[in-house]
């Protein structure tokens, strides 16, 4: 969600949105040619596949929760690992449909390939405890916090 209303529309537009992490595909549209290899349109679906995997981090009195999208994957392609000091990494893979020889394809806009993300857990995080669910194509990571302890205060008279 962006901090800054489109200035185009009563609505919020990506195109113009400066905290969207969405690449600028200048091929995008474009007719395919000699002058672009396979091989480079392939990569740069391969990357859109990493860039796109979007993930909210939300943190409630109890817990860190992090919801991902990950529509069309199942709980055995997406992997959730968390590192000696203190990495939460979620990563995973979506193969490309196998094509059969008889198909005629229209248009692929559905992306491909590995995503990574990584984030630094806070001090206050219970690594120990760390759960993860998916349902309806969303992976839900939830990290308990451990209770932020108050200092005791003891006053201290003052003579004289």
């Amino acid at each position: 969600m962006s901090l800054i209303p489109s200035f185009f529309s009563g609505r919020r537009s990506s195109g113009v949105d400066p905290f969207s992490l969405d690449i600028w595909d200048p091929f995008k549209n474009f007719p395919s040619s000699s002058l672009i290899s396979s091989n480079f349109l392939e990569f740069s679906r391969e990357n859109s596949a990493f860039v796109s995997t979007r993930i909210d981090w939300k943190e409630t009195p109890e817990a860190h929760v992090f919801k991902a999208d990950v529509p069309g994957l199942r709980k055995e392609e997406v992997k959730v690992e968390v590192e000696d000091d203190r990495v939460l990494q979620i990563s995973g893979e979506r193969n490309v449909e196998k094509e059969d020889k008889n198909d005629t394809w229209h248009r692929v806009e559905r992306s491909s390939g590995k995503f990574l993300r990584r984030f630094r857990l806070p001090e206050n995080a219970k690594l120990d405890q760390i759960k993860a669910a998916m349902e309806n194509g969303v992976l839900t990571v939830t990290v308990p916090k451990e209770e932020v302890k108050k200092p005791d205060i003891k006053s201290i008279e003052i003579s004289g």
